[in-house]
């Protein structure tokens, strides 16, 4: 996270750096496969550690730094499922491990994104989808508190969320 050391304005260039980090690391991993959400899931976890590094608000970055690993894995041939839900659950259990809010990082990846496939001309419905289901389920592992946390903090801050989670449920 060298690209954010000096950088007055952390939330505006987050999204570019940790785009470029990603298509770099894709590029860079040999073995790298198509699929999977471990390289996703790896970037996040260090761009928290990175933004937290420099004195960055994390929870103000979430989103920059889903928007840009899913940006990234898309540019380098990858799949959106697999870029949404390895972000946005890895952005949950980062936020566990550092003792953020899991809800307010929820809302925050979610429309990390969802704003990441809007920009990529992906599908957004399926992206808001996706990233809601992977938010629930990483709040699950966490425990029934952080769920619903995670819950109400999406119903609150997530146009459509509510009609989603009834559907998840379902």
């Amino acid at each position: 996270m060298e690209g954010l050391k000096g950088v007055a304005d952390v939330g505006s260039s987050v999204v570019n750096v940790v785009k470029n980090l990603t298509v770099t690391t894709l590029k860079e991993t040999t073995e790298f496969v198509v699929s999977g959400i471990e390289v996703p899931a790896s970037i996040v976890k260090g761009a928290f550690s990175g933004v937290a590094e420099v004195g960055g608000s994390v929870i103000g970055a979430v989103k920059g730094i889903v928007q840009g690993v899913v940006q990234g894995v898309i540019e380098s041939g990858g799949n959106q499922e697999q870029a949404v839900r390895g972000s946005v659950a890895q952005a949950v259990q980062s936020a566990k491990e550092m003792g953020l809010n899991v809800g307010d990082t929820a809302v925050e990846a979610v429309k990390g994104s969802v704003e990441a496939i809007k920009q990529v001309g992906g599908d957004t419905l399926g992206a808001t989808k996706e990233a809601i289901a992977s938010a629930l389920d990483a709040a699950g592992e966490i425990g029934s508190e952080a769920t619903d946390s995670v819950k109400e903090a999406l119903i609150a801050g997530v146009d459509g969320a509510k009609d989603i989670i009834e559907e998840v449920k379902k």
